[in-house]
Order: C-alpha cells, then sequence, then structure tokens
C-alpha cells in the first residue's frame, strides 16, 4: 500500500509541474502577445488556460481519491493539501494570464503609448517565481520558498513605478486614458500573480516545516 501511495505521490508531482509549466508559458505568451501586438497569439493564451483548467481538475480527483481511500496523515496529509492548495493559485494565476490576454485584444493595433519596459520585466520575475515555488515544493526547501516569497517586494516596487508613471502621462494627455488604465490593469495582474506565488511559498513551508508565515 506504501508503495502505491508513493507512486501516486510522484504522479501528483509530475502533474504539478506541468500545470506550473502551463501557466508559466501562459504569461509568456500573453505579454509576448502585449509587445509584439500580435492578436493571433493572444488567442492562443485561451487554449492553454482550458488545459490548466483541465488538469487542475485531473489534479484535484487524485487528491481526493488519496484523502479517502489512503487515510494519509502527518507529513503525507499536508504535502496533499498543499497540492490543494497550489493548484487553486495555479489556476488563479492562469486567469491572470487570460486577463492580460484580453487586455491585448482590446487595445487591438492601436499604437502603444509609451515602449513597454516594466512590465516585461514584471513578467519574468513573476514567471521565475512560479518556476522556482514549485522547485522548492518538489525539493521540500523551505528556505528556497522564503527566498520566492520575498522577491514579490521587488514587483509591488515595479507596479509602483509603473503606476506613477503612467499617471503622469495621463496628467499631460487625457486622449491616452483608456490605454494607461488598460496598462493599469496588466500590471495589477501581473502584482496578482506574484501574490498568488507568496500563497503557494507560505503553503510549502508549511507542508515542510509546520511554520505558518505571512510575507
Amino acid at each position: 500500500m506504501r508503495k502505491y501511495f508513493d507512486e501516486q505521490l510522484e504522479q501528483l508531482k509530475t502533474q504539478l509541474l506541468k500545470m506550473g509549466a502551463l501557466v508559466e508559458e501562459e504569461i509568456d505568451i500573453a505579454i509576448k502577445s502585449l509587445i509584439d501586438q500580435d492578436l493571433e497569439l493572444a488567442e492562443k493564451v485561451f487554449e492553454l488556460e482550458r488545459k490548466t483548467d483541465e488538469l487542475e481538475l485531473i489534479i484535484e480527483d487524485k487528491c481526493l481519491d488519496l484523502l479517502a481511500l489512503q487515510q494519509p496523515i502527518a507529513k503525507d496529509l499536508r504535502m496533499i493539501s498543499t497540492i490543494l492548495k497550489i493548484i487553486t493559485d495555479l489556476e488563479r494565476i492562469g486567469d491572470h494570464g487570460v486577463n492580460i490576454a484580453k487586455v491585448t485584444l482590446k487595445i487591438g493595433k492601436e499604437k502603444l503609448i509609451k515602449p513597454l519596459i516594466d512590465i516585461p520585466r514584471m513578467s519574468d520575475i513573476t514567471r521565475k517565481m512560479i518556476k522556482m515555488s514549485l522547485d522548492s515544493f518538489i525539493s521540500e526547501d523551505s528556505e528556497k520558498a522564503k527566498k520566492v516569497a520575498e522577491m514579490d517586494d521587488s514587483i509591488d516596487i515595479i507596479y509602483e513605478d509603473i503606476y506613477i508613471e503612467l499617471l503622469e502621462m495621463l496628467s499631460n494627455n487625457k486622449k491616452v486614458m483608456n490605454q494607461v488604465i488598460d496598462l493599469l490593469f496588466i500590471g495589477r495582474y501581473l502584482e496578482r500573480i506574484a501574490d498568488h506565488t507568496t500563497n503557494i511559498c507560505e503553503g510549502i513551508i508549511y507542508m515542510t516545516t509546520g511554520e505558518r508565515l505571512e510575507f
């Protein structure tokens, strides 16, 4: 029975990494489509989101089966409950990727009001956070999870810079209002992605140490 349980846990970990890779790709494609104003590429985000949702249900069902049939205790129980929380946050991260794609489609081919520098920086950091958080889960490395959670501060700083810059542009030219709002939304979506990744790290820290921390 223990061998079967361990095999099922390994499958769950593999599927979790696959789901994480999908949401990373969603964010990557959503931002690339924005930068290039590639509307066809933006549409691909919706297909990736469908795959993410399907995988979430598969992982959730497998977790519930293990809870019901194996009745795990202690560390095993914490691991399964952490996986259930992680897939919820990953699904919400994917939702924000879709939100970014929707804004990209809304902007369309309209000339961008500024070169996009900070938004891609935020995207790069958030995707790195997602990957590192899942790596810390697989390796059960609470210290790495703490470092990832602390990266959220840099996202907040960049978002604040974007906010100030765009509001200054708006004060000088009311005609850019619609795109200012759109770009602020994108910055906010990326900021929320970092928040969800921080939630994942908090869960990993609890799973590995039993300690509840908030960042």
